[in-house]
């Protein structure tokens, strides 16, 4: 299978009360179902619902997780459904600020603001719709595993298996604090506009790619930027990252490394959708409405995997502690060796491959 395909799940009303009229949601799947083999995948902040496959029309990048699903793979798609959705919010089919309103103009400034309890809320549409009453597992890393944890607290029936990578049961001081800091620098560009620049000549490129430099330095861990970059200087003749950038006749490698990222993202991705988004993720709280991280937690009833990357320091290993500590159905903590930081979760398929493969076996 494979392939973008969409759900029109209607209304849905948020946690503020705004109802979003005629909710579309975007989805690939692969494997066949049997009933009680469905998988699903929650992708992170920049990341959608192509989780494998080439880069091609509608896809702007390749899979993100080719090494982990697919046939033979550790999630396999021999065995198991795999569904992963395009998050509400976002900018790759599903309902967004870029998602043309009932007025016929796009809803830029008039998009609400999510949560993350939203976002599963439009999941759970999208699963009814599939007619999948329960998942075999829930899988999510970072942001996705935000969305997973808030679908075994609010739907424990509906979730057997649970593999929370790389996140946390409530957003950190400093996670706000580097989100806040990103949304600043979209809102400051001059093509912003308010959120209105759909139709304008030029979009809020400069300050989506200084958002993207600073969470990337998050990403990463400062032992690796030190192997790979130290104080090493590009060639002078080496391309820019992004035109009008301000680069200078000497730009250190690592600079150089920001800006391509930066750029890679302005290319794919809206940014209304990363105000929303990472506004979402500031809102993560278990224990919002439910008394204590804790008591939040207890309402798990799911065989759960905690893991965390042991040189992440955007999403520290005490915050996976945590989950592991309190979740009823969790058995410790495991813990990825990597020098990736938190986009370890991501590049260090085998270790996560295995974990994924022994919770769904």
């Amino acid at each position: 299978m494979g392939g973008r395909q969409f759900v029109d799940i209607g209304p849905l009303t948020l946690e503020s009360g705004v109802t979003l009229p005629d909710v579309r949601i975007a989805y690939e799947s692969w494997g066949h179902p049997t009933g009680d083999n469905a998988v699903l995948i929650l992708h992170a902040l920049t990341g959608d619902s192509h989780v494998v496959g080439p880069q091609g029309p509608g896809h702007p990048s390749p899979g993100w997780w080719d090494a982990v699903v697919g046939p033979g793979r550790p999630i396999d798609t021999d065995r198991f459904f795999v569904v992963a959705a395009n998050i509400l919010g976002g900018c790759q089919g599903t309902t967004g600020p870029a998602s043309v309103a009932p007025d016929g103009r796009a809803w830029g400034s008039r998009f609400p603001d999510l949560t993350v309890r939203d976002q599963v809320a439009a999941e759970v549409a999208l699963s009814d719709r599939l007619g999948i009453e329960r998942w075999r597992g829930v899988i999510g890393g970072s942001a996705g595993g935000m969305r997973a944890l808030e679908w075994a607290i609010e739907h424990p029936e509906r979730v057997e298996r649970l593999f929370l990578l790389a996140t946390s049961a409530a957003a950190s001081a400093e996670q706000v604090a580097l989100s806040t800091t990103q949304q600043a620098a979209i809102l400051q560009d001059p093509n912003f506009a308010g959120g209105d620049y759909y139709d304008a000549e030029a979009a809020p490129a400069a300050g989506l790619d200084l958002a993207r430099r600073i969470a990337h330095i998050a990403y990463r861990s400062e032992a690796e930027l030190a192997q790979r970059f130290g104080r090493d200087l590009q060639p002078p003749d080496a391309p820019a990252g992004v035109p009008g950038s301000g680069r200078q006749t000497e730009q250190f490698a690592v600079a150089s490394y920001l800006a391509h990222h930066g750029a890679k993202l302005v290319r794919r991705f809206d940014a209304n959708s990363y105000l929303r988004l990472t506004r979402a993720m500031d809102s993560h709280d278990v224990a919002r409405g439910r008394g204590s991280v804790a008591e939040a937690l207890g309402r798990i009833t799911a065989r759960t995997v905690v893991a965390g990357i042991d040189s992440d320091r955007l999403y520290p290993l005490y915050q996976q502690r945590e989950l592991a500590e309190l979740i009823p159905g969790a058995e410790g903590l495991d813990v990825v060796t990597s020098p990736h930081g938190h986009d370890g979760f991501l590049v260090e398929s085998e270790q996560v491959g295995a974990l994924a493969a022994a919770l769904l076996d």
